[in-house]
């Protein structure tokens, strides 16, 4: 894959968190201009991910009925339209609609990337490209949120979504004149009165769903991080909330320094190897942090090793298991893109939220939920390789 292909993947890979994370610090401001509170603020969050949800679901069967290109334009037309709108609304109730509407056209570039590295790329290849993709995925939440604060300081939090207004625009330039279609013309377009056919032979396909698990779940050890971390780092341990970024940064400088050094490794060894080697170093972080915040250390560094490791291991976790997913999905690439958006993007939200059902004032609810994913983790991706090697002596018999 050439690296124009990669960079306009990695724009559409970015709409994510910087949709998420880049208008986070405007809260304040537009609970002030409102004349609400932070608490009904962040309704239009919760609108996002609402959208973020169903939207998946709807582009992948589109996708492999009209190919990749069309329903991308479309959704970044749609993102870019409601970011307009966004920037001008003038009720909060505006606001929250015209976040659902961007979500649902944001999601496109999330599956349909996905599906034209699938398109592209066997599962070496395209373990590889996640890995490098991976890269927006680890800087993305740490720019967007010092970006934003700077924009909300100097223009006001409406310059946030004109800023993502001129991004999606820009975006959907590229895709027009750079990203030719990659849904092979030979293979057969799904239809879409069979989409729910479709997710269902995925959802009864063992390998796909133990992979699709295993990297979802992965994830939401990472989600249960973030909605953790602040309250632990800055509450429990008393660091000042303008140096948190920096502990946040070293996790992810970790994140991006494994995932290259997995595509790197993966010309020796393929993407089912690694991940089936990686995920016991996810345990062992799990399992260490939650010991270490059973001591209720006096000091915070011993919790951040472990953590540092768990994060750190998700660069080859993530790539891997997103790869081994898709591979050989061919015309239905789409639909099982968006599944697997789907799935990782439901449990790790179920996460976030189960480490705030356990607050109890103490790190216990993050190590308790990250070292639960670091088990389950490990059992889906075993059974899942268990399974793989019966099918394939399975195969070899016939």
């Amino acid at each position: 894959m050439n690296l124009r292909t990669i960079l306009i993947l990695g724009a559409l890979s970015a709409f994510g968190p910087l949709a998420i994370d880049f208008y986070l610090p405007a809260f304040p401001a537009m609970a002030l201009a409102f004349g609400t509170d932070e608490k009904h603020v962040q309704l239009t969050l919760a609108a996002y991910f609402l959208g973020l949800s169903i939207g998946q679901l709807a582009y992948g069967p589109v996708a492999d009925r009209f190919g990749r290109r069309i329903p991308l334009l479309t959704g970044l037309g749609l993102f870019t339209a409601a970011s307009l709108a966004c920037a001008y609304a003038p009720t909060l109730e505006w606001l929250i609609g015209a976040r659902f509407v961007q979500a649902l056209g944001g999601c496109a570039g999330m599956v349909i990337s996905r599906a034209v590295v699938s398109d592209k790329c066997d599962a070496v290849g395209s373990a590889k490209v996640f890995s490098q993709l991976m890269l927006v995925m680890g800087l993305a939440p740490i720019l967007a949120p010092m970006l934003g604060g700077l924009l909300v300081n100097t223009t006001g939090w409406q310059s946030i979504f004109l800023v993502l207004t001129g991004f999606s625009a820009l975006a959907g330039l590229a895709v027009a004149l750079g990203l030719p279609e990659s849904l092979p013309a030979h293979v057969p377009r799904q239809p879409l009165s069979g989409a729910l056919r479709q997710y269902g032979r995925l959802l009864a396909d063992p390998i796909f769903l133990g992979h699709a698990l295993t990297g979802g779940v992965a994830i939401a050890g990472m989600f249960a991080y973030i909605a953790g971390s602040p309250f632990v780092f800055i509450k429990l341990y008393g660091v000042p909330a303008e140096h948190f970024g920096w502990l946040f940064g070293i996790n992810a400088a970790g994140f991006i320094l494994v995932a290259q050094v997995n595509a790197r490794m993966l010309a020796k060894r393929g993407p089912a190897f690694l991940l089936a080697r990686t995920v016991w170093l996810y345990l062992a972080g799990g399992l260490a942090l939650l010991a270490v915040s059973a001591l209720h250390t006096a000091q915070l560094w011993p919790l951040l090793i472990p953590l540092f490791l768990c994060i750190a291991s998700l660069g080859c976790i993530v790539p891997n298991a997103s790869a081994c997913a898709m591979n050989g999905q061919g015309a239905r690439a789409g639909s099982a893109s968006a599944m697997l958006g789907c799935l990782q993007f439901s449990v790790a939200a179920g996460a976030a939220a189960l480490v705030g059902v356990l607050h109890d004032g103490s790190a216990m609810p993050m190590a308790q939920v990250i070292s639960l994913c670091g088990i389950l983790v490990v059992s889906a991706a075993t059974l899942t390789r268990r399974l793989q090697n019966a099918r394939a002596l399975t195969q070899a018999q016939v």
